[in-house]
């Protein structure tokens, strides 16, 4: 039985949410809080793509961390691969209104599948460490921390000028603008979008502890891989 088969349902559901994430981060939230324009810092994306880090803790839970990484390296493989197909297939169609570069798509693929390869494997390693203390403390601080350095190297390497060397700048994201739209402190508008990715990334890490706890309590005995 083939990897793929025999943990089709882990497969699916990570390869179905970064897909989903890839699609939905192309299009801003609308609406305002306040002064605060919802789409200058959130895209639909932020509430997707931190579920793929339940999917990694589940097949971590059920499976143990040999599987969960297998995961993760499909999640990767995915990544990289919409980073540059489904941009391209949203402006054909009509669906986004700007058309990114070839070389600037390379750029937005290589930080997305660095930050999600490293946060992921990070997510195992902090998950597997503290697998047999308290339910909830093994996925909301392994997800916590590989949020955390999920959304650090995503923005740093697909906005950072330090970074041109993988592909060109977005003049848009270095313009400096109050930081979160709002506040009295001027910031590159990139780094608004990283806190407002992050901030939603932290709150669905909680939130995720639900459906964690559900699915898990059903593996009365996790069935660890070797």
């Amino acid at each position: 039985m083939s990897f793929v088969s025999r943990y089709l349902s882990f497969v699916a559901a990570m390869a179905l949410v970064v897909v989903a994430s890839n699609i939905l981060v192309q299009f801003p939230l609308q609406g305002a809080i306040g002064g605060l324009s919802l789409a200058d810092i959130l895209t639909w994306g932020a509430f997707t793509y931190p579920f793929s880090f339940l999917v990694t803790d589940l097949a971590n839970r059920r499976y143990g961390p040999a599987v969960a990484r297998r995961i993760v390296f499909v999640g990767f493989a995915a990544a990289v691969i919409c980073s540059v197909l489904i941009p391209p297939l949203l402006f054909r169609y009509g669906l986004i209104e700007f058309e990114t570069a070839a070389d600037r798509l390379v750029r937005i693929a290589a930080a997305s599948g660095t930050a999600f390869l490293i946060a992921q494997l990070l997510d195992v390693t902090v998950f597997n460490q503290l697998r047999r203390q308290s339910w909830w403390r093994a996925p909301i601080v392994g997800t916590l921390v590989g949020s955390v350095f999920d959304t650090a190297v995503f923005f740093t390497v697909a906005f950072s000028a330090a970074f041109a060397f993988a592909g060109p700048n977005d003049g848009f994201a270095l313009e400096t603008a109050p930081l979160m739209g709002v506040l009295p402190v001027e910031a590159m508008r990139w780094v608004s979008w990283a806190l407002g990715d992050l901030g939603v990334k932290l709150i669905i890490a909680v939130v995720a502890l639900i459906p964690y706890r559900l699915l898990a309590a059903r593996w009365s005995q996790p069935a660890l891989a070797a």
